[in-house]
């Protein structure tokens, strides 16, 4: 029985149980009573809440993790405001103006009293006046060259050919240019032939 416990590995030391549900669920409000407690006036950033959790409350190795989702989290939700790298609440007095995405809009320039604006034009091409006169169309202004635009025309061919007499054309029966047509099967005759 003595070789039994000898032989018998330490027993693994016993650390607190940190519930991670009720650390999960409590975070959010652990994150506000950091930034309320170090009271800066331009918010805290992540390392100084950082180090107040650990000081505050027994945090599992590794939360900087976990911090740095919640303030993301926290932030998109609209419960915190991060600016020049630190976070403030969004109830703050000290916090700046809330902005939307994109280029903000140009300030408007105030009227002097009595000013009455016309109203502004709509989008897009005005309509044609149906009863307005019809408009002559435009002369045509000569080009600087004297030729024409574009690709000259063909010239008609000569008579007899590119480099021929008409004698010589005659000579011979013409025939079209291209390929012959398809002679059809009831033109030919049958023509038989004996020995």
């Amino acid at each position: 029985m003595a070789t039994e416990e000898v032989n018998k590995p330490p027993p693994p030391p016993s650390y607190p149980q940190v519930h991670l549900f009720s650390l999960i669920t409590t975070y959010p409000q652990m994150i506000i009573n950091a930034i309320e407690a170090l009271n800066e006036k331009n918010g805290s950033n992540k390392t100084s809440i950082c180090k107040y959790l650990e000081s505050k409350y027994d945090m599992p190795a590794g939360h900087t993790g976990l911090l740095s989702h919640y303030l993301y989290r926290m932030k998109e939700d609209g419960e915190l405001i991060f600016w020049k790298n630190n976070y403030m609440k969004a109830d703050d007095p000290n916090a700046p103006p809330r902005r939307g995405r994109g280029r903000p809009p140009k300030p408007k320039v105030p009227l002097p009293p009595g000013v009455v604006l016309s109203p502004s034009r709509p989008r897009g091409r005005p309509p044609k006046d149906p009863n307005a006169p019809p408009r002559s169309p435009k002369p045509k202004m000569p080009s600087g060259t004297g030729k024409p635009r574009g690709r000259p025309r063909k010239m008609a061919r000569p008579e007899g050919g590119i480099g021929g007499s008409s004698a010589t054309m005659m000579a011979g029966p013409v025939r079209p240019r291209g390929r012959p047509p398809k002679v059809n099967a009831s033109a030919l005759t049958e023509v038989s032939v004996e020995h």
